[in-house]
């Protein structure tokens, strides 16, 4: 049985023995204006003269381009207040019918779709200009982390270990009442690979229950620890419950990026990768990493959506 593991570097695929230890890692102007991220003032939904339009549709869109121009004007202060260099782009509205999501290819397990085993990829089939941001693990518990980013409306998913989570599960129930989809990453962070069928199971169902009993959700969604697998990891997370092992496509840092593809470049649907994780790991904090992913995909032209809405 092979195990499918990602190069610390280069995300590159490669094949190794169990045991061994790899570490990873949108009715019509406002439609515009909303797609367009704000970028134009709403107030150009009214009359040239200045007044409110009258007829009860014109009055249903102006008051929704007021909206708007409130909502981008309170997102432009809170970029301001945070060190943003420029203001997130809004993500389009999530597809009315889902993409199909499939294994990329090099992931497969063997018989991978004859025996429907849950599909694993680093970016989702879209052609909008948009990523998604998740965070592992649990480790950093960062307060100013979570009002900065419910202040900025940027969508994210998190993966959490259990062993990290227990400390204060609190944390992240706030986290998730401000609409973040708490996903599984195993009990205790292991090796899969290296773990017996029942071992691979107890890690990931262990969480899934964890998971339902303290914030009321067993998750559909789940990411080995450093991006490693093998058939039973796959046999194991679909006998627990899980639809997709979404793995990722870059990984940000507090002061650098790192990339999967040759090109070191952001892509449409790409998956990006971050952990919780502070000073003591990085020589930065959350906020740190929050501003340099954020400066960068908002300089190329990229909105951030919210994961779940396109599983």
């Amino acid at each position: 049985m092979r195990a499918v593991v990602q190069n610390d570097k280069t995300g590159v695929l490669s094949k190794v023995s169990p045991g061994t230890r790899i570490r990873g890692g949108l009715a019509v102007l406002a439609v515009a204006s909303l797609a367009a991220g704000c970028a134009h003032d709403a107030s150009e939904a009214r009359p040239a003269a200045g007044q409110p339009l009258q007829a009860p549709p014109a009055r249903a869109l102006d008051a929704y381009a007021s909206e708007l121009s409130a909502a981008h004007a309170a997102r432009a202060a809170a970029a301001r207040r945070w060190g943003l260099k420029r203001v997130p782009l809004t993500a389009p509205p999530p597809p009315a019918r889902k993409p199909v999501i499939t294994t990329r290819p090099g992931f497969e397990v063997d018989d991978h779709e004859e025996r429907g085993l849950p599909p694993v990829f680093t970016t989702v089939p879209t052609e909008e200009k948009i990523v998604f941001l998740t965070i592992d693990d649990g480790a950093e518990k960062d307060p100013t982390f979570l009002r900065m980013m419910s202040e900025l409306k940027v969508p994210y998913t998190a993966f959490l270990s259990d062993y990290l989570v227990k400390e204060d599960y609190g944390y992240f129930k706030k986290m998730q009442d401000r609409g973040v989809t708490l996903n599984n990453h195993t009990l205790h962070h292991p090796y899969l690979p290296a773990l017996s069928y029942s071992s691979q199971e107890h890690e990931i169902c262990g969480m899934q229950r964890v998971i339902q009993e303290r914030y009321g959700k067993r998750p559909t969604v789940f990411r080995p620890p450093y991006g490693n697998y093998d058939e039973n990891t796959l046999r194991a997370a679909r006998n627990c419950g899980i639809d997709h092992v979404p793995l990722w496509s870059e990984e940000v840092f507090a002061d650098h990026w790192e990339y999967r593809e040759w090109d070191r470049s952001l892509h449409p649907g790409d998956i990006v990768l971050s952990h919780f994780r502070g000073r003591d790991d990085w020589g930065g904090t959350m906020r740190d990493m929050a501003r340099r992913f954020l400066d960068k995909v908002t300089a190329e032209g990229y909105a951030v959506a919210r994961l779940e809405d396109y599983l």
